[in-house]
């Protein structure tokens, strides 16, 4: 990584780091703490904050910590509820059942002091090898996020003067690369004749998110007022997603309509010509959700996902995620040599790193005809 500043440097991934002292240990080793943000001048307020914190934190723990005895579970509720104001509600009900189904049970009954960093590795070995449900194991990107949820909590109690024995910044998981399916060219155009034969509210969401990267919960949160036919622009302002309800016990999830998670994702997309004339046939008389046409009345996600998979096997397609409409029109805009930069925004990503990474991945088709243009060099004889 390139340094810029004191302890500040830039990854690889287009973020910045930014390196703080924790504490040092008795045989005179170093326990380091990060941040990261997307400029060199964020990262350096966070870190002069951080630092800020850890004294204040040492100061006010001076009094009770060497004598008042306190559990993780306590200090994982106390975190919470400091994160509450701070998150958005899904973010915080995924860390209430990370914490509760997970650490809690396993690791909550410990002292700061005593989570080594050996036993917070078996912890993470256990929670692959046999945690979920069934013990069969949880997939890496769920164990990562625990890790991450257990660090901030191991963050906390530094900051309130506890002690730690662990350097949790050694211990890291690598994500296994994933070959995320997309649709053919022969698929998408398969799945678009099919959609225009019967041009309904849901086959017309279908179509829109195919050609705007549209996720699901954008889809079924978007508006007719969302669209503006002089702009010729969709504008993003809203997502839909079902969670864990935490204020009536007599249902256990509602459906959540709010901002997007992150502001890059409020956004907004151009309409290329060809879909704004099918939005414009379609909209007359219409208000309200656009997959249903009213005002009080919505599809949430998971009906969404059923349709779109009827609609794939009345069309021949192999069933699949909803996600895959997303995978395919970044994939189709990068084959068309879109500015990544521009396409980075439409999709509502951080980065651009993120586009190329995560979420862009070259068709068979594509890589045969760059392969092709290798034959040019064969001299035939």
């Amino acid at each position: 990584m390139a340094r810029k500043g004191e302890n500040i440097y830039a990854r690889k991934d287009g973020r910045w780091e930014g390196r703080y002292i924790i504490e040092r240990s008795a045989s005179g080793k170093y326990h380091y703490g990060y941040v990261y943000a997307g400029t060199y001048r964020e990262t350096r307020e966070q870190l002069l904050q951080k630092k800020l914190e850890l004294l204040q934190g040492k100061k006010e723990a001076v009094s009770h910590s060497a004598n008042a005895p306190v559990a993780l579970e306590q200090l994982a509720a106390d975190w919470l509820v400091k994160q509450k104001s701070q998150i958005k509600e899904s973010s915080y009900v995924k860390y209430q059942n990370l914490m509760n189904q997970y650490l809690v049970p396993q690791i909550g009954k410990l002292q700061p002091q005593e989570l080594t960093s050996e036993r917070l590795e078996i912890f993470c070995k256990t929670l692959l090898t046999s945690g979920g449900r069934h013990h069969s194991g949880l997939s890496v990107k769920t164990v990562s996020d625990i890790l991450s949820v257990t660090r901030a909590i191991l963050r906390y109690s530094v900051s309130k003067g506890y002690r730690i024995s662990c350097d949790f910044s050694i211990i890291s998981l690598k994500q296994p690369s994933k070959n995320l399916h997309i649709l053919s060219q022969l698929e998408q155009q398969k799945l678009c004749s099919y959609l225009q034969k019967d041009l309904t509210s849901v086959n017309l969401g279908i179509l829109l998110s195919l050609f705007s990267g549209l996720r699901i919960g954008e889809i079924c949160a978007l508006q007719w007022s969302d669209i503006s036919f002089d702009e010729k622009l969709i504008f993003v302002r809203r997502t839909m997603q079902r969670l864990q309800n935490t204020q009536d016990s007599e249902k256990r999830t509602r459906i959540c309509i709010s901002t997007p998670k992150s502001p890059s994702s409020i956004r907004q997309i151009p309409i290329p010509d060809g879909l704004l004339e099918l939005l414009w046939n379609n909209s007359s008389n219409k208000s309200g959700y656009l997959l249903t046409g009213k005002t009080d009345v919505f599809m949430e996600p998971r009906t969404m996902q059923r349709r779109f998979k009827k609609v794939l096997k009345a069309a021949g397609i192999e069933e699949t995620n909803y996600h895959v409409l997303r995978h395919t029109f970044a994939t189709r805009c990068v084959e068309l040599n879109f500015d990544v930069k521009s396409l980075s925004e439409i999709l509502g990503h951080a980065t651009v790193n993120i586009t190329m990474n995560r979420y862009v991945h070259p068709s068979m088709e594509y890589k045969r005809q760059n392969m092709q243009r290798l034959s040019e060099l064969i001299a035939v004889r």
